[in-house]
């Protein structure tokens, strides 16, 4: 190689071309490519907002909401099912809990955003699908019983802000006077819903292997959405809806969830739990291109108050009450 003489020990990859990597190199190659697990998984997860908003007009929302998880559930059953199946005797005492989750994540969730599309636009949509993580730090200081933060103090005192501004389209007046809309509602029982799935999930932290567990709590999400489907008015499927039923759960359902756990696993909770806060700023650009919503300033003050007072509740860590020193002299 141009006569250079190289040392083995400093060389990780040879390409076809005979190029050689080293460590650093390959170092930084494969933090590259772990961040784009997590990265692709908002993405598909912010196309998703869009895709609920499309399915509004296309199919019933109950009718979605079961045809997404059934088709989850198909898919999976071969690769995860033996598995499930051999570990029986140790998912059976967590069925309740994995009911329990399954009605939260799987059910009300996803349910009560399709129904919430169809009054609310996908910018608002993945704007208050950003407190997300918010409400769940919120949940945990009650649930977990873990220490109030003052960035959880002034985050949620910023976000709160920023909702009623985003809500009220800057007419703070106009939302007393009227109250909140039936859209609105869905979207934050939706997203309040979520938070507390995965606040219980971190308090139950299951002794089960995660694609099994997930498979258990789509199967009772299956069984808990069917009487909706049954009543649906209208739950054919044609070549408009069935698109977005695809997408729904194969994308949004499987591939997204499996880039975010091997996301986690390669780059740790806290770090992958920053991407989440691209949600609404891929939702929003996506839905100005080719949904051709409008992005109004409310949308930029409400939208950005939000995310920053989500990001500051998660970074700013300062404990709002100091333990007391112990006085030695009264033992």
């Amino acid at each position: 190689m141009s006569g250079e003489r190289l040392i083995l020990s400093d060389i990780n990859y040879l390409d076809k071309s005979g190029q050689a990597y080293t460590a650093p190199h390959l170092m930084l190659w494969s933090v590259t490519m772990f961040f784009l697990y997590p990265l692709c998984a908002v993405l598909i997860w912010s196309i998703n907002s869009i895709v609920s908003k499309l399915s509004a007009s296309a199919i019933d929302p109950a009718a979605i909401s079961f045809y997404r998880w059934l088709l989850a559930l198909l898919v999976l059953t071969p690769f995860v099912l033996p598995g499930v199946w051999r570990t029986r005797q140790a998912i059976r005492p967590h069925l309740w809990r994995l009911l329990i989750l399954g009605l939260l994540g799987m059910v009300l969730y996803q349910s009560l955003a399709y129904y919430a599309a169809q009054s609310v636009s996908a910018l608002f949509m993945g704007i208050i699908g950003a407190l997300i993580p918010l409400l769940t730090v919120l949940l945990s200081v009650v649930i977990l019983r873990i220490a109030p933060t003052l960035g959880i103090l002034l985050g949620s005192i910023i976000s709160f802000i920023g909702l009623v501004w985003l809500v009220s389209q800057g007419d703070v007046m106009q939302l007393l006077s009227h109250g909140l809309g039936k859209g609105e509602l869905l979207m934050l029982a939706a997203s309040a819903a979520y938070a507390l799935y995965g606040v219980l999930t971190r308090r139950w932290a299951l002794p089960l292997p995660i694609w099994h567990s997930l498979y258990v709590q789509i199967l009772f999400g299956v069984l808990l959405l069917l009487p909706g489907f049954l009543l649906a008015p209208e739950v054919s499927l044609n070549r408009h809806n069935l698109p977005l039923v695809a997408f729904a759960g194969l994308f949004a359902s499987i591939i997204a969830p499996f880039l975010w756990i091997h996301g986690v696993q390669r780059l740790g909770a806290s770090t992958t739990s920053i991407f989440m806060n691209l949600i609404p700023v891929f939702t929003a650009l996506i839905a100005v291109l080719f949904l051709h919503e409008q992005l109004h300033s409310y949308h930029w003050i409400g939208g950005g108050l939000t995310l920053s007072g989500v990001i500051l509740a998660q970074r700013l860590r300062t404990p709002l009450t100091r333990a007391k020193p112990v006085n030695l002299r009264r033992l």
